[in-house]
């Protein structure tokens, strides 16, 4: 049980770490949209999201699949700014919060380009065959969905502070916060060590 919760807080960690807040920005944009009666929905998501990553943590455990780590890196922040434009795009459509295939089929995706920028850090800290990182590397993917659980619950609050304590309408926080979220990726794209290649 030990070990289980060392994978556990890793992954936890690893996603809660104030230095790796591609992650938080994320899971930041895709719940944005969303308030608290949409929980099933987000939680689908989420799940979703980390299904994506645990599915190429599997495949970079067993050596299916390798990818360039800075190219993956150039990736994450590419994904981020897309979620972020599409919730400036989508804000006030109905179409948004009725296709919820498309959205998790997106997540789905995305979440298998966060989890190959996972997979050099988790190959990283372990060592030994692919069969013997198969249960720490659940036990990571069980640590990384409740910090992102955490982080969900953490924007919904924030959303209901400001949208009833500073009386944001909700089209005006979709838009503010989104807006943020771009301001902050663009020079992480820009910044990415594949310009320099």
């Amino acid at each position: 049980m030990s070990d289980f919760w060392i994978y556990f807080n890793v992954g936890l960690k690893h996603v809660l770490d104030i230095h790796a807040y591609d992650h938080v920005l994320f899971l930041l944009a895709l719940t944005v949209p969303y308030d608290a009666k949409a929980w099933k929905r987000i939680l689908i998501l989420v799940s979703l999201f980390t299904l994506g990553h645990t599915l190429s943590l599997f495949l970079a455990v067993f050596g299916i699949v390798k990818i360039n780590p800075t190219f993956v890196e150039f990736l994450i922040p590419i994904t981020i700014l897309i979620t972020a434009i599409f919730n400036i795009y989508s804000t006030g459509k109905s179409a948004k919060k009725d296709n919820i295939t498309f959205i998790g089929f997106v997540t789905l995706f995305f979440g298998i380009i966060h989890g190959l920028g996972f997979s050099n850090y988790f190959n990283n800290i372990l060592s030994g065959s692919a069969t013997d990182k198969l249960l720490p590397m659940f036990e990571f993917a069980l640590g990384i969905e409740a910090a992102q659980i955490i982080i969900v619950i953490a924007t919904l609050i924030l959303a209901f502070v400001f949208q009833t304590l500073f009386k944001f309408s909700k089209r005006d926080w979709i838009l503010t916060v989104s807006a943020f979220i771009i301001g902050v990726v663009i020079p992480m794209i820009l910044n990415s060590e594949i310009w320099q290649n």
